[in-house]
């Protein structure tokens, strides 16, 4: 049995296809989680008279969404399991995944003017089409990948890498909205953004390989696909629930601005040059939470868990409290409460999808992914959303010409959904001992019965 401190060595080729397939698949829902919105947000901010679509499309957007891959993901990662391959999956996937970005290039900016049902429907379509894809090519093979050539004594690392893509993927995006969306040219960008998927799909063709010990599952009912939801396995797997709803909570909390966070720097903080500020606070949170991953699989999670939790509730308030101090410290508390209250977000993030990880029994890598996925983004992406549509909408005053700013109250609701996700979180980290024992002892008989052979 390995001692505590020391972690199972990772194959280059292993790293380069976790690397390269988490970055660019997090490059893809950057997209969608941001931008996607963003566009329509851009549409539809001008005219007073278009409050409601503003909010409206955003929230049907994030919903159905949230609701396609959740269901993809079901039914796609079980015929992972079924078929006993994720390869497969990835590659094609990332292909067809980039071709349905290039759809937002088809939309007109201007086609809102008296057509607005039509320009939601279109967005809603579109962001569907992709997220079915994307979700079948990234959250369930990819993942369930993921989880096969990872074990206990370095998914901490892992997961914390992982976590980071989002927001080194986000300065990517900027970088690459400043040349083509920024200037008024929205088809050159999701052009651009589209093709980046299909290369890492022809990449994966070479790079990603099959865990040979992925055995195939005999499904054969649709009881078999939503194994993960039955009452007798959640009662025998009850902590990896606590676990997942300390996920679901963090991902309310963050999901309550998110989707508006371009919108609130740019135009309800007044920084337009927002390219710097943000790429800083991604940058430094980046490296916050690579530090906290090595700490993770070297002194453990349980020290950590509640600590980080109490950093996004902290974090969040200081954002909203921001409001009452003065447009001066804006740009500072950008700085330094945005890295702090991130940093914290990714590393819990990480955390936590470490533990769900240690929880899956084996060879369920796939039929949990479903599981995982009504947990962290069907929930937290319905929820979140309506509560910043309420907060949004409450907020709007009809008599202000300018442009619709999301409003300082969604970082409030935040951290009040942060500090509730603080009880599950306290039984994720009671448990920590006994699940890092439990998975070190697997992984030391793995190894003993391979060596046996």
């Amino acid at each position: 049995m390995k001692s505590k401190g020391i972690s199972t060595p990772l194959s280059g080729k292993i790293w380069a296809s976790l690397l390269i397939c988490g970055f660019i698949g997090q490059v893809a829902w950057i997209v969608e989680n941001m931008y996607f919105a963003t566009f329509a947000q851009d549409i539809f901010e001008n005219s007073p008279d278009s409050a409601h679509y503003y909010y409206l499309v955003t929230t049907l957007m994030v919903v159905l969404s949230a609701l396609t891959a959740t269901v993809t993901t079901i039914f796609a990662g079980a015929l992972c399991d079924k078929v006993g391959k994720r390869k497969p999956f990835i590659s094609a996937g990332y292909i067809v995944w980039g071709l349905s970005i290039m759809l937002f290039a088809t939309i007109d900016v201007n086609a809102a003017a008296g057509n607005a049902s039509l320009v939601i429907a279109l967005f809603v379509i579109f962001d569907c089409v992709m997220t079915l894809v994307g979700s079948t090519a990234n959250d369930a093979a990819f993942n369930a990948w993921v989880t096969d050539v990872t074990d206990g004594t370095n998914r901490g690392k892992v997961n914390t890498i992982l976590s980071v893509m989002p927001v080194i993927a986000t300065v990517v995006a900027i970088a690459i909205a400043m040349f083509t969306y920024d200037k008024g040219n929205y088809a050159a960008f999701f052009i651009v953004l589209g093709a980046i998927p299909i290369v890492c799909g022809i990449v994966s063709i070479f790079l990603v390989k099959d865990k040979p010990s992925v055995s195939r599952s005999d499904m054969r009912t649709a009881k078999d696909v939503f194994y993960g939801f039955r009452p007798s396995v959640v009662k025998s797997n009850k902590f990896m629930f606590v676990c997942l709803s300390a996920l679901c909570l963090v991902g309310i909390s963050q999901q309550t601005f998110m989707s508006y966070l371009i919108n609130f720097v740019q135009t309800t903080l007044g920084i337009t040059d927002y390219l710097l500020p943000l790429g800083t606070v991604i940058v430094l949170s980046a490296v916050i939470t690579g530090v906290m991953g090595v700490l993770f699989d070297k002194f453990g999670r349980k020290k950590f868990y509640i600590p980080l939790a109490a950093i996004i509730v902290v974090g969040t308030l200081a954002i909203y409290l921001t409001k009452f101090f003065g447009q001066a410290s804006y740009l500072p508390m950008l700085y330094v409460g945005g890295t702090v209250m991130l940093g914290a977000l990714l590393c819990t993030n990480g955390a936590l999808m470490s533990a769900f990880q240690d929880y899956i029994p084996d060879g369920y890598e796939g039929r949990f992914q479903g599981v995982r996925m009504c947990f962290t983004v069907l929930v937290p992406m319905v929820v979140g959303p309506v509560i910043s549509m309420a907060i949004g909408i409450n907020s709007f005053d009809p008599s202000d010409g300018g442009a619709i700013a999301p409003p300082f109250e969604i970082f409030l609701a935040a951290s009040i959904v942060a500090l509730v996700a603080i009880v599950p979180i306290f039984f994720v980290a009671k448990d920590a001992d006994r699940l890092r024992a439990s998975k070190l002892s697997d992984s030391a008989n793995t190894q003993n019965e391979g060596s046996e052979k």
